[in-house]
């Protein structure tokens, strides 16, 4: 018979993590741990890595569900309605249990990642902040050699942002460094073309999320009409039947959609929007949601799997002061594992 339970943890930044929906200080978030009476030893660990102000779960009743979730595990439905509307919290189980049916040695999908022998590409990801933070976290990127940044925009006047791309862009052709751009909902109709006219000067791979999520037909305009490509992150958000998924994808037509398991129903919910875009030739990308290395080590080891060819969005997991110690490390532009560290969860009671 299995047995879970759960633990609250917060996550605090080493800085202000700058967006233009605020500035972030911590990150909550639940880990789970399920094991089977046959063979207590062997832990399942998972986590619900839920995002205040931007998942559909962040509810009142959100530690009730998992109280439920735990008390009912023998009888846990993860796919289907069940959980549809709880994506980090199925996330956090579909980890763990997969965990669990692995050994619980974190190792969830073996390959050749898993085995130390190969790295995933990341892109160097670059926060809001002060135009002085803003240089200093471009250069210790380009300093250490990676050559695919995505850039938080929004909050700093326009014309800044406009200066730093051509500084960079200076120094920088897009045959040696590929920009992506994140508006997080930052820009409003029709500005936000003009927006991207400027921002087309400097060789932009892709913007995401330019407007606020929630009007699919002004995006499907912006998706035509806008110079640089255009990506979906947010609007994917509280989607959770394929028909719907399909019918988003379809009428907006971006160019590219951003895959955060957490946000969008584990990995269930993920194959979804991805076969979904595969079928109407729209690229695709798996990025953290500020999860810790528990959350960040599923999602790179499926993203993996999946033999996953461009620059992902992986690069999270040296964010924060008190995060799990895990063999995760970043080298060369790749997240990759040293198998020769292990894992260290004592820091949330769950002593292996």
């Amino acid at each position: 018979m299995l047995f879970a339970s759960y633990k609250k943890y917060l996550l605090q930044f080493k800085f202000p993590a700058g967006t233009s929906r605020g500035t972030l200080l911590e990150k909550e978030t639940w880990f789970v741990k399920i094991w089977d009476d046959a063979d207590p030893a062997i832990l399942g660990i998972g986590e619900c890595a839920l995002f205040k102000g931007l998942s559909i779960d962040d509810r009142p009743t959100y530690e009730s569900k998992l109280t439920d979730c735990c008390s009912n595990i023998n009888a846990l439905q993860l796919q289907g309605n069940g959980l549809a509307h709880w994506p980090s919290i199925r996330f956090g189980f579909e980890m763990a249990l997969k965990d669990l049916q692995m050994g619980g040695t974190r190792t969830l999908f073996p390959s050749n990642f898993t085995l130390g022998e190969k790295g995933i590409p990341i892109n160097g990801l670059i926060w809001m902040g002060s135009p002085d933070f803003v240089k200093k976290q471009i250069g210790e990127k380009l300093g250490v050699g990676f050559r695919c940044l995505k850039m938080k925009i929004g909050a700093m006047q326009l014309q800044q942002e406009l200066d730093l791309l051509k500084q960079i862009r200076l120094e920088f052709p897009s045959s040696d460094l590929e920009i992506r751009l994140d508006a997080n909902g930052a820009y409003s109709y029709p500005t936000v073309l003009e927006v991207m006219e400027q921002f087309s000067k400097f060789s932009i791979h892709s913007v995401e999320q330019p407007i606020k999520a929630g009007s699919p037909d002004l995006l499907s305009l912006i998706c035509q009409k806008s110079p640089i490509a255009i990506a979906l992150d947010e609007e994917l958000i509280g989607k959770t039947t394929v028909t719907e998924k399909q019918k988003l994808l379809s009428t907006t037509k971006p160019s590219y959609i951003i895959i955060k398991p957490s946000l969008i129903g584990g990995f269930t919910g993920a194959l979804e929007w991805i076969n979904a875009a595969k079928s109407l030739n729209i690229g695709w990308w798996i990025t953290s949601a500020l999860e810790s290395n528990v959350g960040l080590n599923a999602i790179a080891q499926w993203a993996y799997s999946l033999d996953v060819k461009v620059t992902q969005g992986l690069g999270t997991g040296g964010m924060f002061t008190n995060n799990i110690p895990s063999p995760l490390f970043v080298k060369d532009q790749e997240l990759r594992i040293d198998m020769d560290v292990s894992w260290d969860l004592s820091n949330i009671g769950f002593d292996e």
